[in-house]
């Protein structure tokens, strides 16, 4: 069984920052190693769309939509299977439910429940 807890979404005024956290946990990780991490967002009325990735090889290259780029980071620890996104000069459109996905090796993709980041103009 494998959980992916998010943490760190809210309201915050634009131009604010926030700092999103998804922890995986489960007994599977004594055998497989997680390979991409990475943040989706939904808004109302809108499908589901990439924020950034990064992958575990090397330093963990990483790929931003255009929308967020020079905005967002993310970054990782493997040691603690967690992913994060710090999120910078935030704007009303950055108004999402953000999920986090955690592809595990030989195992497939993972999803956490959302958290919701509310932008206020």
């Amino acid at each position: 069984q494998v959980q992916l807890v998010e943490s760190g979404g809210g309201l915050v005024q634009a131009g604010g920052s926030l700092k999103l956290s998804c922890a995986a946990s489960g007994s599977i990780f004594s055998f497989f190693s997680i390979n991409d991490m990475g943040w989706y967002r939904q808004a109302p009325g809108k499908q589901r769309e990439l924020v950034a990735v990064i992958t575990r090889s090397g330093s963990g290259s990483t790929n931003y939509a255009d929308s967020v780029k020079g905005r967002f980071t993310i970054s990782r620890d493997n040691a603690k299977n967690t992913v994060y996104l710090q999120m910078n000069s935030l704007k009303p459109e950055d108004t999402a439910v953000y999920y986090c996905n955690m592809v595990v090796t030989r195992r497939g993709n993972y999803w956490g429940q959302g958290t919701q980041v509310t932008v206020s103009s």
